[in-house]
């Protein structure tokens, strides 16, 4: 259901998206483009933006990218956004190997999974509780994170996941967009 938006398919695209499109797709690993940047491809300059804030947020930086898709995965699930929830499960459940060994594991069935390490349960808990209620951080919050071994370059990095994954939940969620079709064949 899309309530507005317009999905812009990549041969429909302005050259300028289209570039947009395939970086999209080369960095993410992707053969496809998310509906999630479709929703934005009749405004190169939103998208452009969307498309660095996401890049340099969730991609880049020293904590790992699994830790993002299962915090990312987490905040969506609980703020019930459907389309960020399943696609960064998807991602993460892909993932999951990494961490249980084993292909038949899902770490999005139980974050609190003795696969999952403890400092990376305290920042799911914590980056997921400071993105449903921002004002209620306090000083505890960056010590426990430090107690689990992250450095305050990592924190900060951690603590803009709350603010990226509000940002893409909101998008999806008033765009309305529906799950790739990719990703529904995926989970």
């Amino acid at each position: 259901m899309n309530f507005g938006l317009n999905i812009v398919e990549y041969d429909a695209a302005s050259d300028e998206v289209k570039s947009i499109y395939d970086e999209t797709m080369k960095e993410l690993g992707i053969p496809f483009v998310l509906n999630w940047f479709k929703c934005q491809g009749n405004n190169a300059t939103l998208l452009r933006g969307n498309w660095e804030k996401l890049r340099s947020t969730m991609l880049v930086g020293n904590v790992p990218f699994i830790l993002k898709q299962l915090i990312i995965y987490n905040i969506s699930n609980l703020k019930g956004c459907n389309y960020c929830a399943h696609t960064h499960g998807v991602i993460a459940n892909g993932m999951s190997k990494m961490l249980t060994g084993s292909d038949a594991e899902k770490l999005t069935d139980n974050l609190n999974s003795s696969y999952i390490p403890s400092a990376y349960k305290t920042a799911i808990k914590i980056v997921t509780n400071l993105a449903l209620s921002p004002k209620n951080s306090t000083i505890e919050d960056y010590e426990d994170l430090r107690d689990e071994g992250f450095s305050d370059l990592e924190i900060q990095e951690l603590m803009s996941l709350a603010d990226l994954t509000n940002m893409v939940n909101t998008i999806a969620d008033i765009s309305g967009i529906q799950i790739d079709n990719e990703l529904m064949e995926a989970k």
